[in-house]
């Protein structure tokens, strides 16, 4: 066990409820050290942290921090903050006030990582997907790996396995710059977009940080596909669903559509096996690839990997298909970024293509949307639209601040003017109380519904089905 992570320790997160806090919550749990946090909304999270034995406190207040150094006395606490907990939340306030210890979620991870082959994955893009694909892998074909993740894999029902094994899976976080904390054995990078506008300030700071993590991992696995990946990681191993040629693993596709996708899987430019892989999507084939490839860097017999393949699920809100309300399919997705719209938008149509069995052959594609941060809508509002504008019917919903102040008086409606010279079928409504409440005037039979976005957009279909009630 890592010195710093002594028995006598005691962590109280401040904004437990976060899927990234939650995990690293959850793990201190499993470790067994006591844990409390605090967040002002109760979810799925917070409920598992205290059926776990942590204390949970639904407001953030001074008296809280109070009751937790009375209560822990005896203890050295750790007050646990993301970059998200603002300099004026309460409890952080109080904690700079008494000069109370004070660490970032990140530093407590690195630590925890600290004790196992750490396998990291980082990236602009499928992160998420990407771990909860290598943690399904490696469970299935070791039996001696646990996870920690920004998202919910449906192998373990949960963003944390943590036990004591030989392998950890980590997702590391590139959006505030602490990446560079992060130690690995074998370090993914899946790509790189410029993205998090709130902390960077070009393409090149966001290479900059990336760079600081590839040195600080022992091996570095990375997309060659991903052009700005490709410019600035150099001889480093490689995977590629484009060639074969001088690269160490390949998956080429050679059939997609909603229900697989099948391919040629190479290592070293020679011919393997075909793989059927129970995904679809260019993006998912990506990802995939990548965890097949960590999975051969640490000696996983191929054929323990194709057998297992077929358990392979994405994680909660990445194409998840939530239900069917009168003959209309609704799915959550977390896509934010212009990029991953594209990415999501295209998976879509494959599942209401003519040719796919006539499944949805009156279907139109829905696009939904709520843009996540006004930094990112004033930087991508071009994109936004370009991507947008490539579904039948849109509807875009007020911005979900995520704590960012509106400086620029920034509205969801320079998205939507910039939608409608491209496809007349858009409309700006404010929030998701007026789409469920026009749902039926709003969609037809057969529609295929997607709702994207990073915020509170998912709770989405728990109010449809109040409303069908």
């Amino acid at each position: 066990m890592n010195k710093e992570l002594i028995p006598k320790n005691h962590f109280h997160f401040i904004g437990a409820g976060g899927i990234g806090m939650s995990a690293i919550a959850m793990g201190l749990l499993k470790k067994g050290y006591s844990v409390s946090g605090s967040d002002l909304i109760t979810n799925n999270e917070t409920q598992k942290l205290e059926k776990l034995g942590a204390i949970i406190f639904n407001s953030q207040i001074g008296k809280n921090i109070e009751f937790v150094t009375s209560k822990f006395n005896d203890k050295l606490i750790n007050f646990v903050v993301s970059t998200a907990i603002k300099p004026d939340n309460e409890e952080l306030m109080y904690c700079r006030e008494k000069k109370l210890l004070v660490r970032h979620r990140s530093e407590i991870l690195a630590l925890l990582m600290e004790s196992y082959t750490s396998i990291a994955v980082a990236g602009s893009h499928g992160k998420t997907s990407t771990s909860t694909f290598l943690s399904t892998l490696l469970e299935l074909c070791t039996h001696n790996s646990s996870t920690i993740t920004g998202g919910v894999i449906p192998i373990y029902n949960s963003n944390c396995h943590l036990e004591n094994t030989k392998y950890l899976v980590a997702e590391v976080d590139e959006s505030d710059g602490t990446i560079n904390r992060y130690k690995s054995d074998i370090g993914i990078i899946n790509n790189i977009d410029f993205d998090h506008c709130d902390h960077f300030s070009d393409l090149e700071e966001v290479v900059s940080s990336f760079k600081d993590f590839a040195k600080n991992s022992k091996k570095l696995l990375i997309n060659f596909d991903c052009e700005t990946t490709r410019k600035n990681f150099y001889s480093e191993t490689k995977w590629s669903n484009t060639t074969p040629i001088n690269i160490g693993y390949a998956l080429i596709p050679t059939k997609i559509n909603k229900n697989h996708t099948i391919g040629k899987y190479y290592e070293d430019g020679n011919l393997i096996s075909s793989i059927n892989i129970p995904i679809p999507g260019l993006h998912n084939l990506s990802n995939i690839t990548a965890a097949i490839a960590a999975s051969r860097m640490i000696g996983v017999n191929f054929l323990e990997i194709k057998k297992n393949i077929k358990h392979l699920k994405l994680p909660k809100k990445r194409f998840e298909f939530r239900g069917q309300i009168n003959e209309r399919h609704v799915y959550d997705d977390y896509a934010h970024h212009p990029k991953e719209i594209k990415e999501t938008i295209k998976l879509g149509r494959l599942f209401i293509n003519k040719n796919n069995n006539n499944e949805f052959h009156k279907s139109r594609l829905i696009a939904i949307f709520q843009p996540h941060r006004y930094s990112r809508v004033k930087k991508f509002t071009k994109e936004f639209a370009e991507e947008l504008s490539k579904a039948d019917v849109i509807y875009v919903t007020s911005i979900y601040g995520a704590g960012e102040r509106n400086i620029d008086k920034i509205t969801s409606k320079i998205i939507t003017d910039l939608i409608y010279k491209q496809n007349k079928n858009v409309c700006y409504i404010n929030n998701y109380h007026e789409i469920t409440k026009n749902f039926y005037e709003l969609t037809q039979k057969g529609d295929l519904i997607l709702n994207m976005g990073a915020g509170d957009c998912h709770n989405f279909w728990s109010i449809l089905k109040k409303k069908k009630n």
